[in-house]
């Protein structure tokens, strides 16, 4: 059966009930919609944070993506199920899927075979409308920058350095580059523009960094929109008395949002910022809320260690004083062939040679979580049914020799009862090891080093560089912000910038082409390459796979 099937004939349980029977969470402390999905109150969230226990964290991340699949969120869910079934009371904290993958190229973002959160197309669709409240929060700081210089820019806005674009959550490259104000003075000032993926906007960074309503709202006044025309001096959302407002848009969606796996467990799904454009976790309210109902909690970054987990240490862990105590690398035998170099149609043959070649991308992101984290590591192999016990073999021989556990999980199949061994060799590092996080750079290094320190140490390059035009940025942002940490936008594809760099490159050139400060999330994003803010559909986008009968059962989607 395909993912849908298997979802949907899934044996949920009421999510009010199941939340109660599970962590002890009173029934009026949900708001449900429907029966199988509902937010936590924040006063509940806020009771909880008084208390002094904590469980413990664990990470999942993965070596770099590739179209052979390599199964993040079905390992979060599978550990999390097999860590269950030994007792273990455990939440798994996930990320909301994104509008525009779903559609575009890449599926929905629920897990996948018998290890998924349900329900299904609710959570790939709309969920509980955060991305939709999100979405509209941002949009209404753009309309009032564009309002308020219409009507006599009484703040100075230089139309020309204005920095807040729009942002919509469907890929849409036809959207990148606009031009708004057309049709003559009572429409506006003439001014160009553009929009970025709702993934990619600094709301959902905020929304996701922030810590309570209060934060939130002083979070979203400090964002800056642009400046004035002396080219210098900031204009903040606050100027334009958008904050208040803005944070009221977002009253619900700041809330957690609970579901439940296949196997009656509870998943804490909230909060969706993609990690080659933006930091690539799920929120710190889940996290900290996850951490206090249950013993273990075990979250996800997106894509490879060289970005999510990277983020997850230098800006969620850093802001949000989070200490992971194991980090899951989740490797397909068919994902390390295609780094390999052997071609998508030929990756169910065994081939070891190209194995070996390929291994050389999970030992580097191996090194990255042990060495430049600081923490302890297991390898899972995500099992597929073409892999063959010779290749499984090769990759457990090749990790023991770097001193990490590699198991062979066959959670897509079986559910938590395939994940065991995982979760056992998880539990015997958390319960008996004390992680030591390690920042990749001080908070007092400078902007341009740090930005040197991450493609240097985690990307094997060379160096970077950038024009005379973005180093005049760096050096500008410097002199008030440079105390932030960097937010790498880089192709989630190759350790470099140019994605069809498979495996393991060393000595390449990093180019940062610009800087982005964001400054209520508590970042500056460094754009390297041509890496895009607003993503493009393929040829053939998932959308045209996608359908719905008369009696409202959806297809297609994945």
């Amino acid at each position: 059966m395909s993912d849908i099937e298997i979802a949907q004939k899934a044996k949920m349980k009421p999510i009010i009930r199941l939340a109660e029977e599970m962590f002890g969470i009173p029934a009026e402390e949900l708001d449900p919609y429907g029966h199988y999905k509902a937010k936590l109150s924040l006063d509940y969230v806020d009771s909880l944070s008084h208390q002094k226990a904590e469980g413990k964290l664990i990470l999942v991340t993965a070596i770099s993506p590739t179209p052979a699949g390599e199964g993040k969120t079905t390992t979060t869910v599978g550990l999390g199920d097999a860590m269950n079934r030994l007792g273990k009371k455990t939440i798994m904290c996930l990320r909301e899927p994104s509008l525009g993958p779903c559609f575009g190229m890449k599926g929905g973002a629920a897990g996948g075979g018998y290890s998924q959160v349900v329900p299904m197309e609710d959570i790939n669709l709309h969920f509980t409308g955060d991305f939709h409240a999100i979405g509209v929060a941002h949009n209404l700081l753009s309309a009032l920058i564009d309002n308020h210089i219409h009507h006599g820019n009484a703040l100075g806005i230089d139309p020309r350095r204005i920095k807040w674009k729009r942002v919509v959550d469907m890929n849409d490259r036809a959207l990148r580059n606009i031009t708004v104000g057309q049709g003559g003075p009572a429409n506006g000032y003439l001014r160009e523009d553009g929009y970025d993926i709702v993934v990619a906007s600094e709301v959902m960074a905020i929304l996701c960094l922030a810590t309570n309503r209060a934060d939130l709202k002083e979070r979203l006044g400090r964002i800056v929109i642009g400046y004035k025309t002396d080219r210098v001096t900031p204009i903040y959302a606050k100027d334009l008395k958008a904050d208040g407002a803005m944070a009221a848009l977002l009253k619900d969606a700041i809330k957690p949002n609970i579901v439940q796996t296949l196997e009656n467990n509870i998943a804490i799904v909230h909060g969706g910022p993609f990690a080659n454009i933006a930091h690539g976790c799920n929120s710190v309210t889940a996290t900290k809320t996850a951490l206090k109902l249950a013993d273990y909690t075990i979250t996800e970054a997106g894509f490879g260690a060289d970005l999510g987990a990277e983020k997850f240490v230098n800006i969620k862990c850093r802001s949000a004083n989070l200490k992971p105590s194991a980090v899951v690398i989740v490797a397909t035998v068919r994902a390390l062939k295609f780094h390999g170099g052997v071609e998508r149609d030929h990756l169910n043959q065994e081939n070891l040679s190209a194995l070996e070649i390929g291994f050389a991308n999970l030992e580097r992101h191996v090194h990255n979580v042990t060495v430049n984290y600081g923490l302890p590591a297991v390898v899972c192999i995500n099992h597929f049914t073409y892999d063959s016990d010779d290749e499984t073999d090769l990759l457990i021989q090749k990790c023991e020799a770097l001193g990490v556990k590699c198991v062979v999980s066959k959670h897509w199949a079986e559910g938590g009862a395939g994940a065991e061994d995982l979760a056992k060799a998880v539990l015997d590092i958390v319960d008996h090891r004390e992680a030591k996080l390690e920042f990749m750079y001080p908070d007092s290094l400078p902007l341009w080093d740090k930005i040197e320190m991450i493609a240097t140490k985690l990307y094997g390059a060379k160096t970077i560089s950038a024009s005379a035009k973005v180093k005049a940025e760096i050096e500008r942002l410097q002199e008030k912000y440079g105390e932030l940490p960097i937010c790498m936008a880089k192709t989630q594809m190759s350790f470099s910038t140019d994605p069809s760099l498979k495996g393991a490159p060393l000595d390449h050139t990093v180019e940062i082409s610009a800087v982005k400060l964001e400054n209520g999330a508590g970042f500056i994003v460094a754009i390297a390459g041509d890496m895009m803010t607003m993503p493009g559909l393929p040829k053939v986008p998932t959308a045209e796979k996608i359908d719905i009968d008369d009696n409202g059962v959806i297809t297609g989607l994945f």
